[in-house]
């Protein structure tokens, strides 16, 4: 049993999905700007012939509550996001959004807000924590992908 499960109850997925350095980069610097109010963005990439997915593009959005604790996303940019996504070949892997000063798991507001079982949700954690994980770190910033179904969590680690 790994840490997240014991601590978290969520369940841990064989699957990874990579990211580009470039692509992390800019998830990192926009959260970092942003913080401590959390920030958001949609995660775009390419789907390889295996079926695997790789982030390689952030698609900034605004949080438009500029709250510290939630975010909300302005449709007007979703949709930007997604035609920008179309007219580029990319797909939108999913939504993310920055946890300034908590772990890179989903809340209990994220999980009652996660409406599609096969989208992801990517939290990045700015705060220092022990990942448990022998891709990050420790001390490091943490950025995990989920998928959330009726409140059970599926943890996807993201690997640069």
């Amino acid at each position: 049993m790994t840490i997240g499960e014991q601590t978290y109850g969520w369940q841990e997925s064989n699957e990874v999905i990579h990211i580009t350095q470039e692509a992390y980069d800019s998830i990192l610097s926009q959260a970092r700007k942003d913080a401590p109010v959390e920030s958001c963005g949609y995660a775009l990439g390419v789907k390889g012939e295996d079926g695997k997915l790789k982030i390689t593009y952030n698609y900034p959005l605004t949080n438009i509550d500029h709250s510290e604790e939630h975010f909300s996303l302005d449709p007007k940019e979703q949709f930007a996001a997604i035609k920008y996504a179309r007219a580029h070949g990319l797909v939108v892997v999913g939504g993310w959004h920055s946890h300034p000063a908590s772990p890179s798991r989903p809340s209990e507001e994220d999980k009652r807000l996660a409406f599609d079982p096969n989208a992801f949700y990517l939290i990045l954690s700015l705060a220092p924590e022990v990942s448990g994980q022998p891709y990050v770190p420790e001390g490091e910033p943490v950025l995990n992908a989920f998928r959330i179904k009726e409140k059970e969590v599926t943890r996807f680690p993201v690997i640069v």
